[in-house]
C-alpha cells in the first residue's frame, strides 16, 4: 500500500456519480467494483467520454460518511476512485474511511495533480494535454496508455521507462478509434510482450 501524508481534512467531495459494476479495464478487469466518479478536471482530453465531469460546480458535494455508507450497501469491497481527475481533490479522508470499512482502494488518474490518499492500487493513465507529476509516476502499480494514433506507441514507451520495474503495462485503444487502433496494438504487443492489452470490456457487455 502506498501511504501519502495527510494534507488537509476534507469532509465533502463533489460526486458526479457512484455505481456498482464490473471493472472493465486494466489489471483488475472483471472484478466487482464500486466506482466513485468525482467531478472536476483540468486536463481536457479531446476524446474524453465523461466531459460532464469537468465542471466541478455541476456536481453535489457529498460527505465522506455518506459516500462510504452508500458503498457499503453492496457486497464488493473494491472501491475505484475516478473522474474527471480525482487527484484535484484531497483524498486522505475518503481513503481512510474506505479502508476502515474494509475496502481495497484503487485510483484511476492522469497523475497531473499531487498525490493524496492511501492506495492499494494506482492506475496511471498519462495524458498529453497535461503531464503527470513524477511523484505519481513512481508510485504507479499500473500504466495504462490510451492509444489514439500511431505516435502514441513511442509516447507510451517514454512513460514505461519512468515507472518502477514492477509496474504493469497496458495499451488501450481509444473507444471511437478501436477498429483502427486495435489491430495495431495487437501487433505491437506481439512484438513488445512486456505490454498487455486493455479493452473497455464494460462497453462491450453494456454495463456502466
Amino acid at each position: 500500500m502506498n501511504t501519502i501524508a495527510i494534507q488537509s481534512n476534507t469532509t465533502t467531495l463533489p460526486v458526479m456519480e457512484a455505481f456498482y459494476t464490473l471493472q472493465g479495464e486494466g489489471f483488475h478487469q472483471g472484478k466487482a467494483a464500486y466506482f466513485i466518479r468525482l467531478g472536476g478536471c483540468d486536463v481536457g482530453c479531446v476524446w474524453c467520454d465523461v466531459k460532464d465531469s469537468w465542471d466541478v460546480s455541476k456536481h453535489p458535494q457529498l460527505t465522506i460518511n455518506d459516500i462510504v455508507e452508500e458503498a457499503c450497501q453492496y457486497p464488493g469491497r473494491l472501491a475505484v476512485i475516478t473522474g474527471g481527475e480525482p487527484l484535484m481533490h484531497n483524498l486522505d479522508a475518503l481513503t481512510k474511511a474506505l479502508h476502515e470499512a474494509g475496502f481495497q482502494t484503487n485510483i484511476e488518474t492522469s497523475g497531473s495533480s499531487p498525490l493524496s490518499g492511501e492506495w492499494d492500487w494506482i492506475c496511471l493513465s498519462p495524458k498529453k494535454f497535461k503531464a503527470p507529476l513524477p511523484e505519481v509516476i513512481t508510485h504507479a502499480h499500473e500504466l495504462k496508455v490510451v492509444v489514439f494514433n500511431k505516435s502514441d506507441f513511442a509516447w507510451a514507451e517514454k512513460y514505461a521507462e519512468l515507472v518502477n520495474p514492477d509496474c504493469k503495462l497496458y495499451l488501450q485503444p481509444e473507444w471511437e478509434k478501436r477498429d483502427a487502433m486495435l489491430p495495431l496494438i495487437i501487433d505491437y504487443i506481439k512484438a513488445h510482450p512486456q505490454w498487455e492489452l486493455s479493452i473497455q470490456s464494460h462497453k462491450y457487455i453494456n454495463v456502466p
